[in-house]
């Protein structure tokens, strides 16, 4: 998922560079939302791989 942030995140930079407003502004609330997820993601991970115990 942090791959297409990046991506997207590049493709808004691109665009921007070349005068494309709507195009990297759509970029960017893309990245920025996965980007957020991916936080997210990331943290619920942690907290349930630290609660981790063996099943009987």
């Amino acid at each position: 998922m942090l791959s297409w942030t990046v991506t997207f995140l590049v493709i808004a930079i691109i665009s921007a560079f070349l005068g494309f407003g709507g195009i990297a502004g759509t970029a960017m609330e893309i990245a920025k939302i996965l980007f957020f997820i991916f936080i997210i993601l990331f943290i619920v991970s942690l907290i349930f791989g630290w609660r981790k115990t063996p099943l009987d």
